[in-house]
């Protein structure tokens, strides 16, 4: 019997392999989707941005892939994202995002660099830089219609003349981010590239040592070539999907993430036997039930229930009855001549001439495919090919 102590630590549960549940992460996709993002945008640098545990690939790993790449820059949203990158040796310049800081003796301990957009941001950041006797470099975040975090055009003309004054804050950077530009809304679009230039300007007149302006997200950086600036911030497709469907000719992607998964039973149930919670779905004919070892707790939505498909033998085959925490299941009685305990079973990615990207999984439960990566939980391990 395996006993599991901490003075063993290989032996702790979550340094096992027992489950045949994982998402196998491409890099060599991931490698080509940067310098497919430095194609759409030959002339700007390029921040590759691993927030959410690199959208659910792996933060650290798809940081390294996208550096040794080519990548300029590292964005993520929380500073702890950043610790995370610095204790494993990536030495790139990261910018921290999500403009939640409280502890600037951290930023720059770590040499994170922050955003700022409030009065008190400049002198809170001053302070811990004249506490290590360094000059501090921060972005200056603009609100351009996103409406989350960032100054507003308006008040940008006071912010400026304060930052002025605070001697141990230089502004290098200015950043906003696009709410439409994945969509078809060109006058929002169009106003936030109005209202970035303008800022852009102002900055400069007032001889602020302003080097990256930086706007794009996967959506401009493939179609806007307006506003590439110095820098582009491309997030989704890095990972091989595009931000919509009309983006999908614009560049080479390859979805880098499979999620896979084994048969861990199988059944023959006569016509009529229910299956699953709330006996959402009865076998209309004699079938052959396979149970799955994952479920919502990993990831695969509830609202997928009875509305999902997934990939057995090359072919696809119905996901049925209430998706549980641990387990589901699916029909194989098409394939049931093939299928087999041990078979290997594609949630999300390709088998066979059969693909089913986080798009289509996206559109089944009505959200987008960004929550899809982002969703695989950390108890499904990620390995790389």
């Amino acid at each position: 019997m395996l006993e599991v102590n901490d003075e063993n630590p290989a032996r702790r549960a979550s340094d096992l392999r027992v489950r045949p549940t994982e998402a196998r992460i491409d890099t060599a996709a991931l490698a080509h989707n940067l310098r497919e993002a430095r194609k759409a945008a030959p002339t700007a640098r390029v921040l590759a941005v691993v927030k959410a545990d690199g959208y659910g690939h792996g933060a650290v790993m798809a940081a390294r892939t996208f550096m040794d790449a080519g990548a300029d820059w590292l964005g993520v949203a929380l500073v702890e994202e950043g610790i995370a990158l610095r204790n494993a040796g990536l030495t790139a310049p990261v910018l921290a995002l999500g403009g939640q800081y409280n502890d600037y003796e951290l930023l720059l301990q770590h040499r994170l660099t922050p955003l700022v957009y409030r009065a008190e941001m400049f002198d809170a950041l001053a302070a811990a830089a004249r506490e290590r006797g360094v000059l501090a470099d921060a972005h200056l975040k603009l609100d351009t219609g996103m409406g989350r975090i960032g100054v507003l055009p308006r008040d940008l003309p006071a912010l400026l003349e304060h930052a002025r004054g605070v001697k141990e804050v230089r502004l290098t950077g200015l950043c906003s981010h696009f709410a439409n530009a994945d969509l078809r809304d060109p006058t929002a679009t169009q106003l936030a590239l109005d209202e970035f230039a303008a800022a852009k300007r102002a900055m400069k007149a007032l001889g602020f040592p302003l080097e990256l302006a930086h706007l794009a997200n996967s959506a401009a950086t493939l179609d806007l070539k307006a506003s590439h600036h110095e820098m582009v911030r491309p997030g989704l497709m890095l990972y091989g999907s595009a931000p919509a469907p009309r983006f999908s000719g614009l560049a080479d992607l390859r979805p880098a993430l499979t999620w896979a998964t084994e048969i861990l039973h199988l059944k023959r149930v006569t016509a009529g036997t229910p299956i699953s919670y709330g006996h959402k779905w009865t076998a209309r004919r004699e079938s052959v039930i396979a149970t799955l070892p994952v479920g919502y707790a990993d990831g695969f939505r509830r609202s997928l229930t009875n509305r999902s498909e997934v990939l057995v033998c090359g072919r696809r085959v119905p996901q049925i009855g209430t998706v549980c925490m641990d387990m589901m299941m699916i029909d194989v009685t098409d394939v049931a001549d093939s299928a087999q305990i041990g078979s290997e079973v594609i949630l999300l990615g390709a088998q066979g001439e059969e693909r089913i990207d986080a798009g289509e999984m996206a559109q089944r439960c009505d959200t987008i495919s960004y929550e899809i990566f982002c969703a695989i939980g950390a108890r499904v391990p990620r390995t790389t090919l």
